[in-house]
């Protein structure tokens, strides 16, 4: 009982000390532990093993005993202050992480905003960064707005309304979309979006201050009789929109609707930020030109990404606006980043500019005419009732609508733990979402696997309560 006694007393004293002390401060010997608390040397012993397997004590041999540079207290800190400090959190931003994360090993992927490697053009795109990189001109700093060679290529994908010096690069829609919102409105204000809408622009414009209000939309886009409404109860001054397969719904604003949304917002005096992230991923007809071609009075902040089309890595896009609007983005891309990297713009302005540029999109196209394809395919097989009526011809993904009270976000849950990924509905609404969906994407697995993907998904969906 003694030997017990006096085991916890060094084991008490040398975890105070040890806990007390910076890692790798040196802590009493053995001798002097024998002597402080009269316990035999085995005794000593036996509680410095004890406190070497927790990680807190560190025994060199012939050199003594000394505080773990791991130890516990330092793996563990007590960070729940922060929690009282920080406040609410978003659920727009987990909803962004959940959205981005990387499939487990072995799942099958139906989410995600990226294209597939094999449909990436990655062998150009290291052949020019190469090149790019051994440029010392490239590693340099150049205009603040990006190359004016790259800016006047997206000014004449626009097909007219903007040039070279409307146009500011950015690393990414994302950052662009962030600039806009921070440059165009003021924290309080409001902006107007699609319903559903692409969950990155809801959690920009929320972490900017902005009050977020829906808008609703349907197979043909927007509506612009919805629209107008909102503008005038609003106020606002401020509309975003993707009228090219939007994300998530696939819709294209149709044609009978152009010209009576660009009139709303032209009669409300506001601005409407087109975000044209899938210019390049039209499979059925052409696309549309963006509605900026068509903005005598620069009404239209034109966002085009190259990141969807190529890589996740390429982080390249440009934002066009004409008059004050222009400076004021320029101003906030300055704030945000300087300026974007110089071998990333040469890079992405080779690449687009060669003769491969133009058998990629190609290439893309048939691509993801074959997996969309597949995709509807083994959803008509497997849930013949839940098939998306409405046939997207573009984009990434199809927007399933799921039984009525199915609890979408468990749909997903399941579904993972079945190891085929897939993002609910929910988080792509501004508001409470009028019906539960799941969003598929069909660029992110093989054609081979769309129907063993689908099959587990239904296994999930079909149990589901409600459905």
């Amino acid at each position: 009982m003694e030997n017990g006694n006096a085991a916890a007393r060094v084991i008490q004293d040398l975890r105070a000390r040890a806990l007390a002390s910076p890692a790798g401060a040196r802590l009493p010997s053995v001798r002097e532990l024998t002597v402080r608390h009269q316990a035999s040397p085995v005794t000593v012993a036996a509680a410095v093993r004890q406190l070497v397997a927790q990680g807190l004590v560190s025994a060199r041999p012939g050199r003594g005993l000394y505080v773990a540079e791991t130890s516990p207290a330092a793996a563990a800190p007590d960070l729940s202050w922060q929690t009282v400090t920080l406040g609410a959190g978003r659920a727009d931003e987990n909803a962004l992480q959940a959205l981005l994360a990387l499939p487990p090993a072995g799942a099958i992927p139906l989410s995600g905003g990226y294209l597939d490697e094999e449909l990436q053009p990655l062998a150009a795109l290291g052949a020019a960064l190469a090149r790019a990189a051994r440029q010392p001109a490239a590693w340099q700093r150049g205009p603040a707005a990006g190359r004016a060679d790259l800016r006047a290529w997206f000014a004449r994908e626009v097909g007219g309304g903007l040039h070279a010096d409307d146009m500011v690069l950015a690393p990414g829609g994302q950052a662009a979309l962030s600039s806009a919102f921070r440059a165009l409105a003021s924290p309080g204000d409001t902006l107007l979006v699609e319903s559903p809408t692409y969950v990155g622009a809801l959690a920009a414009a929320r972490s900017t201050g902005l009050r977020v209000v829906p808008v609703p939309a349907d197979a043909d886009g927007v509506r612009p009789d919805q629209l107008g409404a909102a503008l005038a109860r609003t106020q606002a001054r401020l509309f975003y929109c993707q009228p090219l397969h939007a994300n998530p719904t696939g819709a294209t604003l149709s044609a009978g609707r152009r010209a009576a949304v660009q009139a709303a917002v032209r009669e409300a005096g506001a601005f409407l930020i087109e975000d044209d992230y899938a210019r390049d991923l039209t499979i059925d007809g052409e696309a549309p030109p963006p509605l900026a071609a068509s903005d005598p009075d620069g009404h239209v902040v034109y966002v085009r990404s190259l990141t969807k089309t190529t890589a996740p890595s390429l982080r390249i896009a440009a934002i066009g606006a004409r008059g004050p609007a222009a400076l004021r983005l320029r101003n906030a891309r300055l704030l945000d980043d300087l300026f974007v990297a110089g071998p990333l713009q040469q890079a992405a302005l080779e690449l687009v500019t060669s003769p491969g540029w133009e058998r990629h999109r190609r290439a893309l196209r048939t691509a993801l005419r074959t997996r969309r394809d597949a995709l509807r395919t083994a959803l008509n097989r497997h849930l013949p009732s839940l098939a998306p009526m409405t046939v997207p011809r573009g984009g990434l993904h199809l927007w399933m609508r799921l039984p009525d009270h199915t609890d979408d976000t468990a749909v997903a849950a399941a579904a993972a733990t079945g190891g085929v990924v897939v993002f609910p509905g929910r988080p792509w609404y501004a508001a409470e979402p009028p019906a539960p969906h799941l969003r598929l994407t069909y660029a992110a697995a093989a054609p081979s696997q769309m129907d063993e993907a689908v099959r587990r998904l239904s296994g999930v969906v079909l149990q589901a309560p409600g459905a």
